[in-house]
């Protein structure tokens, strides 16, 4: 196990003592060994697919409302203001219930509930007659994403073997980011009623898979249920020879076998790992990704970025970055991080200093601009210029898809302490969502007061602190066991640097 990034001291520190060789470690290598691993992995981030599914589900249908005969089901500026955001509501209920479930009925049993306010949702939506139908099914689909986000991270990283975990650990984020090119390249088909109707095939299937697969080995061990626990772990690895990595976990769990009190929650072994994760994903949505990716056309419009393309395209297309493999380790933090901040700062030096810049007293209501708004003729008005904040956004997105979109899910799996663990995503989870609301619930009402540079302003010094965070609090975990990797805060090296 590393330090953290920045402020190593010397050779005299060995957080992880070298045990002895496994005989599994050399036959547990290659794709046929975990082959069962993967499935299970699979079945289980279909619930990450139908979430990035729900989270851009109101692209393609907010037009069609917008223009809709109907008086009960036409939307108003305000009305679908918050059908677009009160998904990052219901997503925060449901990590604030995932700090129970996910201990209570455990992580397969908590994903698999998921599908219930899922199907309830994407139902109510598809037979809507009125605004509170819509509301309402927006509300739970965002309840089940934000289940499912603190519930599969966790099982995934407790399933997967040392060598496969960071792979694997990326999946959710590339899952959810395939459910949001699906709902995009299906909103070009289809009704915005069948839509939700083709919501409810992934959350199917989801259950059907999951049924068939083994909870989390270290929850059932957490639960007393050794026997069970075993003849887990021996399917997921495929073969019989899992006694050494099976009494590792048993050690584990035997010395947390008791739920974290509030007396030792204040002990640093627990404490730190707890915020440095929940400051993982609290820095992680300042980064503005959320609102810049909901309000991705309107800046670009009010940036004279003309495209060939409608809004929605542009959206897909630019989303389709987010396909680069991540790599599992905190240097590709520090890596992606650099690039972010790079990112934002261009854009806002761009809408500072660029072309039609946008200033307090003269900016147009991103909420009601459109592309059609503007009659210039892209033969004669095209500025090589106005391609700035195009690449700016898609490096920014690319960065956002390498590093601090998957990474910090799979780190917030992996330094929670085993005790805490159901109870912390959870709270990572809420803190994540409520600050994703408020960003984007409040990104226009900053622009109209401040202009379109200060929130990009905000968010390269906010991608500056998260370049500082993770060199001088996040440590290496890759390619250590969890049990290594909680071993690191039980030892009196202080994590936090000055």
């Amino acid at each position: 196990m590393q330090e953290p990034l920045l402020g190593a001291e010397g050779l005299d520190y060995d957080t992880f003592p070298e045990a002895p060789a496994s005989p599994r470690e050399s036959t547990r290598a290659g794709a046929l060994q975990n082959r069962r691993v993967f499935l299970a992995t699979f079945a289980a981030v279909l619930g990450n697919f139908s979430f990035g599914y729900a989270l851009v589900y109101t692209s393609p249908v907010i037009p069609a409302l917008k223009l809709s005969s109907d008086p009960a089901l036409h939307l108003n500026k305000i009305q679908a203001s918050w059908f677009g955001s009160v998904f990052t509501l219901g997503a925060a209920a449901g990590g604030l219930s995932a700090m129970v479930l996910n201990d209570l009925l455990g992580r397969k049993l908590s994903i698999m509930f998921s599908a219930v306010p899922s199907v309830i949702g994407y139902a109510l939506m598809a037979g809507a007659h009125g605004l509170w139908m819509l509301l309402l099914g927006r509300t739970l689909t965002g309840f089940a994403g934000g289940l499912t986000a603190a519930c599969i991270p966790v099982y995934v990283s407790e399933i997967a073997p040392p060598g496969v975990r960071g792979a694997l650990g990326a999946t959710p984020q590339l899952m959810a980011v395939f459910g949001s090119l699906s709902l995009y390249a299906l909103g070009l088909l289809l009704p915005w009623r069948w839509l939700a109707v083709a919501g409810e095939g992934p959350v199917l299937i989801m259950i059907l898979l999951l049924s068939f697969m083994p909870n989390s080995p270290r929850f059932l061990l957490s639960k007393g249920r050794d026997e069970e626990a075993l003849q887990a772990l021996t399917w997921l690895r495929a073969d019989s020879e899992v006694h050494w990595e099976f009494e590792q976990i048993q050690d584990n769990v035997r010395r947390q076998s008791s739920r974290v009190s509030w007396a030792e929650a204040q002990d640093p072994r627990v404490y730190r790992p707890i915020l440095i994760a929940v400051l993982m994903r609290f820095l992680q949505q300042l980064t503005g990704i959320t609102p810049i990716l909901v309000y991705l056309q309107t800046i670009f419009d009010s940036t004279s970025v003309l495209l060939p393309v409608c809004g929605l395209e542009s959206s897909g297309h630019t989303q389709a970055s987010l396909a680069h493999g991540p790599g599992p380790s905190a240097w590709q933090l520090l890596q992606t991080a650099s690039i972010m901040f790079v990112a934002n700062l261009t854009l806002g030096l761009y809408v500072q200093f660029g072309p039609r810049s946008l200033t307090p007293n003269g900016t147009v209501g991103l909420e009601i601009m459109t592309l059609g708004d503007t009659e210039q003729s892209p033969a004669t008005s095209f500025n090589y210029l106005t391609l700035i904040p195009l690449l700016a956004t898609m490096l920014f997105i690319m960065g956002y898809a390498m590093g601090w979109g998957p990474i910090t899910w799979l780190l917030m799996s992996e330094v929670l302490p085993l005790r805490a663990r159901g109870v912390a995503s959870g709270l990572c989870v809420l803190v994540s969502w409520l600050t994703a609301f408020v960003l984007t619930k409040y990104f226009l009402l900053a622009v109209n007061a401040f202009g379109l540079q200060v929130p990009f302003f905000f968010f390269s010094a906010i991608c500056l602190l998260s370049l500082l965070f993770t060199g001088c609090c996040v440590p290496e975990t890759k390619g250590r066991s969890l049990e290594q990797i909680e071993a690191f805060f039980h030892t009196r090296r202080m994590s936090f640097r000055p």
